[in-house]
């Protein structure tokens, strides 16, 4: 890899980008995360790296267009990082066509200045019993952001085809959010594909839980409990675990202040 150095670095999303899973209570919302991780080796290549992360947990796709992309844009980046569509997928309907082309206009819009832009594929959920019966759904979206990556010339973090992540330790009890090693491990996706010839390694993950061929019915049953239930619960309720919450960094700021 070649040298690559940023200096303006804003993150747009939901809880994938805030960092739910990597628990630090000392931080803004209580949370870590890659974006803070790639803004700390940013930092280290260039001192003078700026960063913003505007994600909150549980935004839909729209949302997360709507508030934050502005936001973004007056910020002046030159490095942009979007993931969008994880919860619009989970909902009982979706018009995944009307979606990407409202990300389409979204991307077209955060590169024209020519700013770097970095986008995602979800995941593939195809091995976890909650989820796999939404793989079309997850499939579909991960080649609409394929395409428009191609489309407008982004980078791209292709989730989808990152093999590591049917490791069960580097997703966090929720099944649901990556664990402190799964955000490490895409910190060092997301340097990667923008071509930054950094000095992360994977973290050694910790056992969080048991695996998906190891989980008993009391294992089910405190998941149910602690994550399904109230996650279920706020579902019917049409509210979100981020209505109460806001930006971690909502302005741009040295990183080592941040």
């Amino acid at each position: 890899m070649h040298r690559v150095t940023f200096t303006r670095y804003v993150a747009l999303g939901d809880s994938f980008t805030e960092g739910v899973g990597d628990i630090d209570a000392d931080l803004p919302n209580g949370v870590r995360g890659w974006a803070d991780r790639v803004a700390a080796e940013l930092s280290r290549l260039n001192p003078e790296l700026s960063y913003a992360n505007l994600a909150i947990r549980g935004r839909k796709l729209k949302p997360i267009v709507d508030e934050q992309v502005d936001v973004a844009l007056a910020m002046s980046p030159d490095l942009i990082t979007i993931h969008a569509g994880g919860n619009d997928i989970l909902r009982p309907t979706v018009d995944l066509d009307d979606l990407l082309g409202y990300y389409d206009d979204a991307v077209a819009r955060l590169g024209a200045d020519g700013a770097t832009v970095a986008l995602f594929t979800p995941h593939d959920p195809g091995a976890t019993p909650l989820f796999g019966s939404l793989r079309g759904r997850f499939a579909i979206l991960a080649e609409g952001m394929r395409q428009i990556s191609d489309a407008h010339g982004t980078a791209l973090v292709d989730y989808w085809r990152i093999r590591d992540y049917d490791d069960h330790r580097l997703w966090s009890f929720d099944r649901l959010h990556m664990s402190p090693a799964g955000h490490q491990r895409m910190a060092i996706a997301v340097l990667d594909a923008l071509g930054v010839d950094h000095a992360l390694q994977p973290a050694e993950p910790s056992d969080t839980g048991p695996s998906v061929a190891q989980r008993g019915r009391r294992a089910d049953l405190d998941w149910t409990r602690g994550f399904l239930a109230p996650w279920l619960g706020r579902r019917l309720r049409g509210v979100s675990s981020g209505d109460t919450l806001s930006p971690r960094y909502p302005e741009m700021r040295r990183y080592r202040d941040a």
